[in-house]
């Protein structure tokens, strides 16, 4: 959670013009409250369709089923009810099905052929649906589209990221492969896409930690981009901006999750975490540079930042360039007391910081908050 706010006021939201990953997808479930994290991470492909089966009322949206480009079944295949309430959906979309991926929660040679009795395109276990769900999807697709190598590539950087933090919450050594994995992929994707497309699919985030570190990340894999910052500079600059809240995982869920501000003893702990994230990682073998980025993302350049206080003479550039990125990501994600900004809105309270963050720095930032252009409204 970044400390500043902007000033309160009314904010027109624009909406996201079209920038759905995909037409829809349709998720058949028997058992919607099993579906849900499944569901939340469909949601980040774009539009998500939920049907249960075994639910008569939702016969209606039958309607619906002509928007469907891809089909997933979180369906038990072991009682004859499910598979007949399946089978019924299935058939509504023929004769011109979408790929259809069926997930097993019973991996027995009886289920497998119940899944290709009912036409499926692929199979995974329901077990590994989490971690490979989104990529099988591309595959299964007769052309993957750079939007959806975006989602499988900001999936597979999360499940990095939450790699990284759940050995933060432990006290284990970061493993370096892990960190490693995460900045290549946030790197990559960039670099093949465009900053919008990365920002559209992690504003579907529900964890505000990670989804801020992504948009960090992201944003400093572009700016890097935007600056033509050699290659390894460039994964050194997304690589600091991955792990620059780290600290944040040995600070308390009741504050970090807050829905509301902080208090003053809430924030005087919250204000710990650089401090924290820069001794997890001394002596881990870590540059100098990443290890000020962690300490110093909140220095300010007329000495009122923290934790250290340190003036502009005592600031590196990096630090500076993640430091723009974080502001201006704080600016644009959602929070639950406050909507987000628009991107020429942010931008416009990043350049009314005179005295706290580089000027130049500020100014070659503007063509990548054009960019950003506007926030994704999220229900709250």
């Amino acid at each position: 959670m970044l400390d500043y706010e902007p000033p309160s006021r009314i904010h027109l939201l624009s909406p996201l013009n079209g920038h759905l990953l995909v037409n829809a997808i349709l998720l058949l479930t028997d058992l919607p409250r099993r579906s849900q994290r499944l569901a939340s991470h469909l949601r980040a492909s774009g539009e998500l369709l939920v049907i249960d089966v075994l639910d008569p009322d939702q016969g209606g949206q039958a309607r619906d089923l002509s928007t469907v480009t891809a089909i997933v079944s979180d369906v038990s295949l072991s009682h004859s009810a499910q598979v007949a309430g399946l089978r019924a959906y299935l058939d509504r979309l023929k004769p011109r099905r979408p790929p259809f991926l069926c997930l097993l929660h019973e991996d027995s040679s009886r289920s497998r052929v119940q899944a290709d009795a009912l036409g499926a395109t692929r199979t995974l276990r329901a077990e590994d649906a989490a971690r490979g769900l989104v990529a099988l999807l591309g595959e299964m697709t007769r052309t993957v589209s750079p939007a959806v190598d975006i989602v499988a590539a900001i999936s597979e950087a999360d499940e990095a990221l939450t790699r990284i933090f759940e050995l933060g919450r432990s006290g284990s050594p970061l493993e370096t492969s892990v960190i490693a994995q995460g900045t290549e992929l946030v790197v990559d994707a960039v670099n093949r896409a465009d900053i919008r497309a990365w920002l559209d699919v992690v504003w579907r985030f529900d964890d505000m930690t990670h989804q801020h570190c992504l948009l960090v990340a992201g944003l400093a894999a572009g700016f890097a981009r935007q600056l033509a910052l050699r290659p390894l500079d460039c994964r050194q600059l997304t690589q600091a901006a991955l792990l620059h809240d780290l600290g944040k995982s040995r600070i308390p869920l009741t504050i970090l999750n807050k829905p509301d501000k902080l208090d003053a003893h809430e924030l005087a702990v919250m204000r710990t975490h650089p401090e924290l994230g820069h001794r997890m990682l001394q002596d881990q073998g870590y540059p100098d540079a990443m290890l000020a980025v962690v300490r110093s993302h909140h220095e300010a350049l007329d000495g009122s930042g923290y934790p250290d206080g340190l003036r502009s003479e005592r600031i590196p550039d990096l630090v500076r360039l993640i430091t723009v990125c974080d502001i201006f990501a704080a600016l644009i994600e959602r929070r639950p007391y406050r909507r987000p900004l628009g991107g020429e809105e942010a931008y416009d309270i990043l350049k009314g910081m005179d005295g706290k963050v580089d000027p130049d720095f500020v100014r070659a930032f503007k063509p990548l908050a054009e960019a950003a252009g506007g926030v994704m409204v999220v229900a709250a």
